[in-house]
């Protein structure tokens, strides 16, 4: 009777999905069972599952969520760094969820939200942005005041060294002005 009650249902779901696959007096009783665990508030994970808790619970709570500057660079390897919080980029104006995760949330222009941005798949059928390489050394360079001059410089050294093409990277910059002269004077310097 549990199987069949949960193979209707994703590794991870909400609480109305479940409420409405199986209904409430069952998914108490199997929440009651430690069948399902609630990872957090109306977000729940079948009890084999095992994956990133954070990441599902913040691509479950927001569709525009987007893994920027430390959280990016270091998924991509080009910083040593392991982020005690996850940076995550909303769209400016963006409505924000209240999570459980240690999150360190940016908001960023909505023109230029989307440029660079692709998905990753956390498992469990959920996706969550993820902005691509070049993407995430031009916002390392537009908020190195807050960020450190010395992440941004790491990240493009690790990136050329990686076969990284400049052209791509300069491409790109052209979407944010501000950055695209510090970013021609350091690419001269490094190359």
């Amino acid at each position: 009777m549990t199987a069949d009650a949960l193979a209707g249902l994703p590794a991870t779901f909400r609480y109305s999905e479940a409420a409405e696959a199986i209904g409430e007096s069952r998914l108490r009783a199997l929440a009651a069972k430690g069948v399902i665990v609630p990872m957090a508030r109306g977000l729940y994970r079948k009890s084999d599952w095992a994956g990133d808790e954070d990441l599902i619970e913040i691509a479950a709570k927001s569709k525009r969520a987007t893994l920027c500057l430390r959280s990016a660079l270091a998924r991509h390897d080009l910083i040593d760094d392991i982020p005690a919080t996850i940076d995550v980029a909303m769209p400016r104006g963006a409505w924000q969820p209240n999570l459980r995760p240690p999150i360190r949330w940016h908001h960023f222009d909505t023109a230029t939200f989307d440029l660079g941005r692709d998905l990753l798949d956390v498992g469990a059928g959920r996706t969550i942005g993820l902005y691509s390489p070049e993407r995430s050394i031009l916002d390392a360079y537009r908020l190195r005041h807050r960020e450190g001059e010395d992440m941004a410089h790491e990240a493009l050294k690790r990136w050329l060294k990686a076969g990284g093409q400049p052209s791509q990277l300069l491409k790109l910059a052209r979407a944010f002005p501000r950055v695209l002269p510090v970013l021609r004077s350091t690419l001269e310097v490094l190359l």
